[in-house]
């Protein structure tokens, strides 16, 4: 069994720590946080790395860490990581974008009805011993319009409970169905802007972006009714902090909830500290026990599978399914990485230099993880000319565009088998198509390679063998492997016309060097013998 190193940090929950140390093949190490500069020396022995907000993997330091294969982010932030170079190194980013959802839509609430009610105020006058009661006269969420920008998970549980407290909900999200809206009984804005001139409390719920950095600048806020409120608890950015200054200081605002800047810690000098209009808080989003230790569970038991299976679901820098689906998944992405394999490899034999052109053709039951598939036949076609390199699923797709592959995915015609898989690989003017299908619950299965009609795992290593269609070529093959100590798991022997060319698609226990080829080659009839070895995760797939 493989072991893995993994690196904690960021004082994550302990319980989830509990859960990666309880895994015998896991060594865990925890250290405290410290600036990445730090890290430089030792990110090269791990094979993951856990942490929350505290500690930046920049590029500088991912380009260190020649071991890692996964970060896991115990938040549902990932802004403190690069994210466009730990995807070119082939380093997949998990984060836990459901443990805290409760947590940021309760505190959300807690600040806004703490500021229409001037409790801040109300705490700070009875500590100096005053009564100020006539002056906090208060104003009451029932029945004024909330706009919410971004309606995922915690944008969805804002609406929730907005609904509950009597308000109107309008909503603002162009990256989700519309029966969305109507779960959460929102009205549906179409641009933001049909959004603005009804919000009496604006609230944004959206990832930091290059498209949604400083969406809310100042001619969103002049677009607001006079006296409303303006709110980010998602991430700093997203509100422009000087055109929100300029708002509420010339009196178009009634005030802001802050609970993320643009830079953390808030600077003591910035001029949202001197507002009076204004609720600050220190980042406490995800701050409770229970939403610590959720995120902190999540994300540990995505890298753990991470580590372990290979089970990627999580990751944001991968086109995702979720966790059930990807179970159900991992056949067929196994099974399109091994047929893009084989074609490259049979088409190298026959003097291809390099592939042009990767085509994926996918059955109806992988509508939703066609990009996924994608993915790993790119990853197939790479993983031998790029052996030096750090070659897998994450990255495979752009790396292969890097090297002028054309990637096309196309779905299968309705009458065709669900679950078929197909990959062709052309370049140099051949090509070559390996088909299969890949059922849940089945291992997948190779059921043509070119012209020819097979049915073989496509399991460890398998040998593909080009042959005169003549009388004695499988014993001869079989003594060969046999003398060699190989042990043939599946043979099967295919066709066109008696007597002409015939291909044997061999699947093999063990190693198959390139002295064994040779020999193969030397058997009389053979024209080609081509070996593709598996990605070393197939085990539980074929057991």
């Amino acid at each position: 069994m493989n072991r893995f190193r993994v690196l904690v940090t960021d004082e994550v929950d302990p319980r989830g720590v509990e859960l990666l140390r309880a895994e015998p093949a896991l060594d865990v190490d925890e250290r405290p946080t410290r600036p990445w500069q730090e890290l430089r020396g030792e990110i090269g022995d791990y094979d993951a790395f856990v942490g929350r907000s505290a500690t930046r993997l920049p590029a500088e330091l991912l380009r260190d860490a020649k071991r890692l294969r996964v970060i896991g982010r115990a938040g549902v932030g990932t802004d403190n990581i690069d994210l466009a170079a730990a995807t070119a190194l082939g380093i997949a980013v998990i984060n836990a974008p459901s443990g805290n959802t409760i947590a940021v839509a309760e505190l959300f609430f807690g600040a806004l009805l703490s500021f229409v009610r001037h409790l801040p105020f109300a705490f700070e006058s009875m500590r100096a011993g005053r009564w100020d009661r006539s002056d906090l006269l208060g104003t009451e969420l029932s029945g004024r319009t909330i706009g919410i920008v971004g309606l995922g998970r915690i944008g969805g549980e804002v609406a929730t409970r907005a609904r509950a407290f009597n308000m109107t909900v309008v909503a603002y999200d162009p990256y989700v169905q519309r029966d969305r809206f109507g779960l959460f009984r929102a009205e549906r804005a179409d641009r933001l802007d049909d959004l603005l001139s009804r919000a009496d409390v604006l609230t944004v719920h959206t990832p930091l972006t290059d498209e949604t950095r400083g969406m809310i600048d100042a001619d969103v806020l002049s677009r607001l009714p006079r006296g409303a409120i303006a709110a980010n608890f998602a991430r700093g950015g997203i509100i422009d902090e000087s055109a929100l200054a300029a708002a509420l200081a010339g009196g178009d605002l009634a005030g802001a909830l802050l609970d993320v800047y643009t830079t953390e810690p808030l600077p003591a000098d910035h001029p949202l500290r001197r507002a009076n209009n204004v609720l600050l808080t220190p980042h406490l989003g995800a701050s409770t026990a229970e939403g610590q230790r959720n995120v902190a569970i999540d994300v540990c038991i995505a890298v753990r599978d991470a580590l372990m299976s290979g089970q990627l679901s999580g990751a944001v820098n991968l086109a995702g399914v979720d966790r059930a689906r990807w179970r159900d998944l991992r056949g067929a992405l196994y099974l399109a990485r091994q047929e893009a394999a084989i074609a490259r490899a049979m088409l190298a034999e026959r003097g291809t230099r390099a592939p042009e052109q990767l085509t994926l053709h996918f059955g109806r039951q992988f509508v939703g993880a066609d990009s996924l598939l994608g993915s790993a036949a790119a990853e197939g076609v790479l993983s031998a000319i790029m052996n030096n390199d750090r070659i897998n699923i994450v990255n495979a797709r752009e790396r292969a565009t890097e090297r002028g592959i054309a990637i096309a995915i196309v779905p299968l015609p309705p009458t065709d088998d669900g679950h078929a898989v197909r990959v062709t690989v052309s370049g140099d003017g051949r090509q070559l198509s390996i088909g299969g299908t890949a059922t849940p619950g089945a291992p997948p299965r190779i059921t043509r390679i070119g012209d020819f009609k097979v049915d073989v795992a496509p399991r460890r290593t398998l040998i593909v063998l080009t042959n005169a269609d003549v009388p004695g070529v499988i014993g001869q093959v079989g003594t060969v492997l046999g003398s060699a100590g190989i042990n043939i798991a599946e043979y099967h022997q295919a066709r066109m016309t008696q007597g002409g060319e015939a291909l044997a698609a061999i699947s093999v226990d063990g190693t198959v060097s390139e002295q064994v080829r040779r020999r193969l080659l030397d058997v009389g009839s053979v024209r080609s013998a081509t070996v593709v070895v598996g990605d070393g995760q197939d085990a539980d797939i074929f057991e």
